[in-house]
């Protein structure tokens, strides 16, 4: 039962299971362990890594063992558990903790093919990423996190320590992350494997830059992205949506992309436009080009009996099979008079032939006409919790496999772009797993509801999103579920929301306004939602955020170059930059965009002032009042309806954008 070294990893084989551990990436180790071998071909998010420095191992006689790769040394003790230290130190970063009495026992003790893997917690300990949640909180020391793909909810199982390092939970099955104040327990649902890396690093940004090397970088923005995207539920037609274009070209605002939503097609899994209300699409692209708008369209992975692909998907095996026999369907709206709700299918993203002919549709009835930006909705798939338990697809179960499908999908259009010699995808994606961001995906935060409250929990979500690897990220800026233009009310929350996603990576204005239309109809359109929709007063201060953006994009841009070289996020927490500032760590509803600009949204009704912290290492500029402020101070900052407290690092070139 002792350590064995093979081409540089330790090994280490018992009656019950083999334990592997070796480097992966610069200052980084992957641990695997199953009960009979590893396989190397176990779907997961890592790639192949890139050749290692010189690295240390070392198996010793009491049968204790030792691998040192960059900043991070593994310690495995005889019985079989590891401790991961930073090299320089010694300090303790993370420590494996078994279940059992004395620390006997297997550490895969799968039954039905489920596992678990058991850390120290620690005091003082934050932890941040996991992907999008809402429970509205930054730091998720305490929480129980659900590993399952939802709308509204993208689990990405990377999370990074404020004790310096970061931890890949390597497994595409669904399971759970418990962060308890002892003990931290992953738990996989399928598989019967345990598949996890850690890494260690001074900073955030060490961390991350060490993640995206090993799931992948994310590609560089493509400049129409940057800038502003209108969208509404749901533009009917060929010119109406025209329409809209013109009045923003008519009002001289800047708009870079307009998005034509669901129900454009004739049926689920035709993927083209339907001719009587969308009769020249090429024509259509024609025109926004010359008024400098990208067109991007909804892509659902809905397959309706009778469609255009239906019968050639199932006949060759890409539809998502049922556990309980035939294929996983589920009921939604069709355009069908007769038949209003009916079952659909869903294509099999991991599935590669499935992900071919899905692009081969979306390459002859959209990129022919000029489309190129897409829109991949509902890609959890959204199913309900009993039809998602029972799906079954070519990667495996849903237990064992669900969360490939939202990462394969959005594989399928970044290869198929690339195909067509397009190096910068950008897909507007509504789920997101590891490795998402080297497919260009841009996640948007589902339907959500349009209250304070939830802009609030936004805040903090984008940032978790940003520290799981994601660069690219939007809400729907008003929330989605609702809304009346003409409410008093609501039109100070859609200002203080289009003034934050003023400052998001993705800046998109979306939401089903009222008057509603009848649910799930040929009709369904929700109310106005363009930018003159809120009256006079809100007109000219979103003119102004919009005009704003515009000047902001060479700065996204370089921000792009960055994150694609080094996978640091454009939005990112205060820590990202400052972690030698304490109070940095605690300031969750404030953020960077990049290291020069400090944003605080306002996310409290009838809010005209709120406390900034401003951190400690810089001084800070004020670009509308021209008061520099001093760095590690606590401040109560103006905020009139027509601005949010934004602060520029002194000398910063970004300043002069605000002018």
């Amino acid at each position: 039962m002792t350590y064995t070294i093979r081409a540089g990893a330790l090994e280490r084989r018992t009656a019950n299971e083999v334990l592997h551990a070796e480097p992966w990436g610069p200052h980084a180790v992957r641990v695997r362990a199953a009960s009979g071998s590893v396989d190397p071909a176990a779907p997961g998010a890592l790639e192949s890594p890139p050749p290692p420095p010189p690295t240390e191992v070392l198996v010793a006689d009491d049968g204790s063992a030792r691998l040192v790769n960059g900043r991070l040394t593994v310690e495995a003790s005889a019985d079989g558990r590891l401790r991961f230290l930073d090299t320089a130190s010694g300090r303790e970063l993370l420590a494996e903790k078994s279940p059992y009495a004395h620390h006997e026992g297997p550490r895969v003790h799968a039954a039905n093919g489920r596992t678990e893997q058991h850390f120290e917690g620690y005091d003082g300990e934050r932890l941040h990423g996991l992907g999008q949640h809402l429970h509205g909180r930054l730091d998720q020391k305490g929480c129980v996190i659900d590993l399952v793909q939802r709308n509204t909810v993208a689990a990405i199982p990377f999370l990074h320590s404020s004790r310096g390092y970061g931890l890949l939970w390597n497994n595409p099955a669904t399971g759970r992350v418990e962060l308890g104040a002892d003990t931290t327990r992953w738990t996989a649902d399928g598989g019967g494997r345990i598949d996890y890396w850690v890494t260690a690093g001074d900073t955030p940004g060490q961390i991350l830059d060490a993640y995206t090397q090993v799931t992948g970088r994310p590609p560089l923005l493509p400049e129409w992205a940057s800038g502003f995207w209108q969208s509404k539920l749901r533009y009917r037609t060929q010119d109406e949506l025209l329409s809209v274009a013109r009045q923003y070209k008519e009002r001289g605002l800047p708009l870079s992309v307009i998005v034509c939503d669901f129900f454009h097609w004739p049926a689920h899994g035709d993927w083209r436009f339907e001719g009587s209300e969308w009769p020249d699409p090429a024509g259509m692209v024609q025109e926004l080009t010359a008024l400098g708008v990208r067109l991007a369209v909804s892509v659902w992975p809905t397959v309706e009996p009778g469609s255009d692909s239906f019968d050639g998907l199932s006949a060759a095996g890409h539809l998502v099979r049922d556990a309980d026999g035939g294929l996983l369907t589920a009921h939604w709206p069709s355009r069908s008079a007769e038949e209003p709700m009916r079952p659909m299918a869903y294509y099999d993203a991991t599935h590669p032939g499935a992900r071919t002919a899905l692009w081969q549709r979306l390459n002859t009835n959209y990129r022919a006409h000029g489309v190129s930006c897409f829109w991949l909705d509902a890609c959890e798939p959204d199913l309900g919790r009993e039809a998602a338990e029972r799906a079954v697809y070519a990667a495996g179960p849903a237990a064992a496999a669900a969360h490939l499908y939202p990462v394969l999908h959005t594989r399928a259009v970044a290869e198929g772009l690339a195909s067509a010699g397009d190096d910068r995808p950008l897909s507007l994606v509504r789920s997101a797993w590891a490795g998402s961001q080297k497919y260009g995906a841009a996640l948007c935060s589902g339907d959500i509801p349009p209250t304070f409250d939830s802009l609030s929990r936004q805040i903090r979500a984008g940032l978790n999103v940003a520290m799981s690897g994601i660069c690219w990220w939007n809400t729907d800026i008003g929330g989605f579920s609702g809304g009346d233009p003409d409410d008093c009310a609501y039109r100070e929350l859609l200002i203080r929301w289009f003034q934050y996603g003023t400052f998001s990576p993705v800046m998109r204005l979306h939401g089903e306004r009222e008057p509603h239309h009848p649910a799930f109809s040929t009709d369904m359109t929700g109310g106005p939602n363009e930018v003159w929709s809120y009256g006079e007063e809100a007109y000219g201060i979103l003119r102004e955020h919009l005009l704003l953006r515009e000047r902001l994009r060479p700065y996204l841009h370089e921000l792009s170059e960055v994150a694609h070289r080094t996978g640091a996020p454009p939005m990112r927490p205060l820590f990202f930059d400052f972690p030698d500032d304490q109070r940095a760590w605690e300031a969750d509803d404030q953020f960077l965009l990049g290291p020069d600009v400090l944003v605080a949204p306002v996310h409290e009704a009838g809010a005209r002032s709120r406390r900034v912290h401003l951190p400690y290492g810089a001084r800070w500029l004020d670009p509308f009042s021209g008061r520099v402020e001093e760095g590690g101070t606590t401040l109560d900052a103006d905020a009139p309806l027509d601005r949010i407290p934004v602060f520029v690092r002194e000398g910063a070139g970004v300043a002069a954008l605000f002018r």
